[in-house]
């Protein structure tokens, strides 16, 4: 049995607690062990080993089993860690946001309730991810598409709660859900929206109901525990025409949005469309080592020689046209002209033998892969972790945080390795910051770079929509007008639906009043 214990919680009283839990979903599915409890871990922190881990694991089958068990974690103030499918890598994955946390494991839950083909969604659990979506709508024959985040193994649900994003025109997965029921802190069941009607058939067609709007407060929040979430699916199109072009300079970066921007806005380019950098686009098919084997980023001429091997520019820029034919090549003319206009352009239609063009081909046509998670390959050792400012998709505001970002990067030793994803009047800067968790003083200089960053991001305007569990309170403190109001509600609700705290303690800097002065 793991020596980690819940605070405040003495070893008799837990045991109790946990026999009382295997009681209600079965012994087999309370964990107790190192070994198992090693699955909810953070595999690739930048925290020193021993931080975030879990005293035990509990999965519920069902949300009658969760009501209960919530019974339970009231009587004892056990804290609890609530997820999913748990694959929320370089943002913490499963691990607990502090040691002791008892990981409440949903992945059980994992039914596709419903497919309606005729309104476009799909009804899911916590469980289910984006491959188990994609092949029961293959197997049942649906011309629905889903839009998965790039490694296939996430969570539909838990993506869409924490703010995730794909490539298809339903990009945004926070707007494309429509409906949840929550269990609150309590066990009381609430259905949002049109699902308040007793008997409604509209729970999944619309967001909009009498009286305030929920499901919002539920997201990237510890204030219930969300059991079926609606999730609106894309009808096949009948065409589809993805395209890539490739840019010679950094600088470039200014241009192409300012090129993209009133086409996003008029969504004549309707996808998630992204512009990826040299390393990252690169790293699908090689490794850093192959190039280079000294210390500190890459130098500027052996950056020129990868992307003339590979044919690649410093950046890559993806998108697709969808719809009839005859209106894909009308919009068409209209992308080429002004995208193409950029001096040293070069389109790409197809690229053979490709897997970064292939994987972001299947993305954007809503086909889960993993693809991606070969881009841990060119450091070596696994560590990553993802830092996300999000902006206007403006070419001036990007080349500035670009600068700033990379400048960072190669102050800490650091490549430079991101993408920037415009959404429909926003856009995401996801840097990935790599390094070997082996080599002690690399993973320190990860977790240093990205607290520096989260700082002089927000000095410059920039806040982060998504972040890992090590810097959630730090980022909390950066939204801090009038005194931190936004995060006083926070705890204002924290405290009226959650009194015990025992739903995720300082999920996204919110802590039960017990755990505040503290945290």
């Amino acid at each position: 049995m793991s020596t980690r214990m819940p605070q405040g919680v003495d070893a008799a009283t837990f045991r109790k607690a946990l026999d009382e839990l295997a009681a209600i979903v079965g012994k087999e599915w309370v964990f107790v062990d190192e070994l198992p409890l090693s699955a909810y871990r953070d595999a690739y922190s930048p925290l020193a080993d021993g931080e975030m881990l879990p005293s035990a694991a509990v999965a519920p089958a069902n949300m009658e089993q969760i009501q209960q068990a919530l019974k339970v974690f009231n009587a004892y103030k056990l804290p609890i860690w609530t997820f999913g499918n748990g694959r929320n890598f370089a943002y913490g994955g499963p691990a607990p946001r502090q040691s002791g946390y008892v990981m409440f494991d949903l992945k059980r839950m994992n039914r596709i309730l419903e497919v309606n083909e005729k309104y476009g969604y799909a009804l899911v659990e916590p469980g289910v991810s984006y491959f188990q979506l994609y092949r029961h709508l293959r197997q049942i024959g649906s011309k629905l598409w889903i839009d998965p985040a790039a490694p296939g193994w996430g969570g539909v649900m838990g993506n869409a709660l924490e703010h995730g994003a794909g490539y298809t025109p339903y990009g945004d997965h926070f707007v494309m859900q429509c409906g949840m029921e929550v269990v609150l802190a309590d066990g009381q069941v609430v259905r949002t929206g049109q699902g308040a009607i007793e008997g409604s058939q509209h729970w999944q067609s619309t967001k909009h109901a009498a009286g305030p709007h929920f499901d919002g407060m539920f997201t990237q929040s510890n204030f219930g525990v969300v059991t079926k979430m609606g999730i609106w699916l894309m009808p096949e199109p009948p065409g589809y025409k993805p395209f890539m072009i490739t840019y010679e300079r950094e600088e470039d970066l200014a241009a192409i949005f300012d090129a993209v921007k009133p086409f996003k806005v008029n969504q004549v380019i309707p996808n998630a469309a992204v512009a990826v950098d040299l390393l990252w686009e690169v790293s699908a098919k090689t490794t850093r080592r192959h190039y280079f084997d000294g210390k500190g980023p890459i130098p500027d001429s052996i950056r020129k020689k990868i992307a003339s091997d590979h044919g690649l520019g410093m950046w890559n820029f993806y998108a697709a046209l969808y719809g009839p034919p005859p209106i894909i090549e009308n919009n068409w003319k209209l992308v080429e002209d002004a995208m193409m206009s950029i001096p040293g352009a070069k389109l790409h239609l197809n690229r053979d033998n490709d897997p970064a063009w292939d994987y972001r081909v299947r993305l954007m046509r809503g086909e889960p892969n993993m693809t991606e998670f070969s881009i841990m390959n060119w450091i070596g050792g696994g560590g990553h972790i993802n830092f996300s400012p999000i902006s206007a998709p403006d070419g001036k505001e990007a080349l500035s945080q670009y600068n700033l970002i990379k400048q960072r990067c190669h102050d800490f030793g650091f490549d430079y390795i991101g993408e920037f994803l415009v959404g429909w009047r926003d856009m995401h800067h996801i840097l990935m910051i790599m390094y070997d968790r082996a080599d002690e003083g690399m993973r320190k200089s990860a977790y240093d770079l990205f607290g520096k960053l989260v700082d002089e991001a927000a000095g410059a305007g920039f806040g982060e929509y998504r972040t890992h569990l090590a810097f959630m309170d730090q980022i909390a403190k950066t939204y801090k007008h009038n005194d931190g109001a936004l995060w006083d509600l926070h705890h204002r609700l924290k405290d009226a639906l959650d009194p015990n705290g025992i739903l995720s303690p300082g999920k996204q800097g919110i802590w039960p009043q017990a755990m505040r002065a503290k945290a």
